[in-house]
């Protein structure tokens, strides 16, 4: 295996995973990729021409890289979503097939609408969770059983990520209190409405495309909670303008109870109180972004 230029000592975790499964002999270039928050990420040339991905973290926890293939396998076996497909798993690794960058092109934006309105509305159920905790980031995401989706998203969501050590450092003691404020009169703000299995990360980053361009969803951290937490991490984080074509055919196909756009960033306050855990005082774009949400939960002297 060659090491190009601007490779460097980090592969030694993929080289070691790769001969442990056999597969070292078949890989000719591997090539860093950009873009891993948490893993890192490479492009690997086979003698054959043919390409695969591989994420490895030397310090990855048991189970974070399994957990993630079984959220591909989860999400493929709806049969409404394309995912890439998965080689093989290791403790440090997960090997997936090589896909081509997201096609932003209006058709494919629609077509991807169409998919996850299928993917929402062919699962829905009445409880929240999942059978086994994931991760969400290096963080583990707790996808404990619950009744009550107000509950589950206020325990699980919100509220757990305010005993982290980055985020308690982060956060005053006002902010913490306006997150209790908020989960206290959480069903004032969010409906109700039924549990369904949602990609928990979806925002543009984890978006590339199969040959041909249909969209393809990478980097789960599924849970079944509500549709609107799949539609906040794409309406909330940077997007392609092509993807606002994404939203109208998707209250197309799967409406959205009434002022769902006003409630975006209330369910995104998930994914920034994650940002904050992972990188503390540094997050500061998260914070002001929490900030901000949380505005009308403190308490004005």
């Amino acid at each position: 295996m060659s090491r190009p230029a601007g490779c460097d000592a980090g592969d030694d975790v993929l080289r070691s995973e790769l001969r442990a499964l056999g597969r070292a002999d078949g890989v000719s270039v591997v090539r860093r990729l950009s873009g891993g928050a948490v893993a890192d990420t490479w492009l690997m040339t086979c003698a054959d021409g043919t390409h695969m991905v591989g994420k490895t973290l030397a310090d990855a926890v048991p189970g974070l890289f399994q957990t993630e293939a079984d959220g591909l396998a989860a999400l493929a076996g709806t049969g409404c979503v394309a995912t890439p497909r998965v080689i093989a798993v290791t403790r440090r690794m997960l090997l997936l097939e090589a896909l081509p960058d997201r096609d932003d092109s209006e058709r494919s934006w629609e077509a991807f609408a169409d998919d996850l309105a299928a993917l929402h509305r062919s699962t829905t159920g009445d409880r929240f969770g999942w059978h086994d905790d994931g991760y969400l980031g290096r963080l583990r995401q707790v996808n404990t059983w619950t009744a009550n989706g107000h509950e589950f998203f206020a325990q699980h969501r919100l509220l757990r990520y305010l005993a982290e050590p980055l985020a308690e450092q982060a956060l005053t003691a006002a902010d913490r209190r306006a997150v209790e404020r908020l989960c206290a009169r959480l069903p004032e703000v969010i409906p109700a409405m039924p549990a369904v299995l949602t990609h928990g990360d979806l925002w543009a980053a984890n978006l590339l495309s199969r040959p041909g361009g249909r969209i393809t969803v990478i980097d789960p951290a599924i849970s079944r909670t509500w549709a609107e937490v799949d539609l906040s991490m794409l309406r909330c984080c940077p997007r392609p303008a092509a993807s606002q074509r994404f939203f109208a055919r998707y209250q197309e196909r799967n409406p959205s109870p009434a002022g769902w756009t006003a409630r975006m960033p209330v369910l995104h306050l998930r994914e920034q109180l994650s940002v904050i855990a992972h990188f503390g005082a540094s997050a500061t774009r998260a914070i002001t972004h929490t900030r901000s949400t949380l505005a009308p939960f403190y308490v004005r002297n």
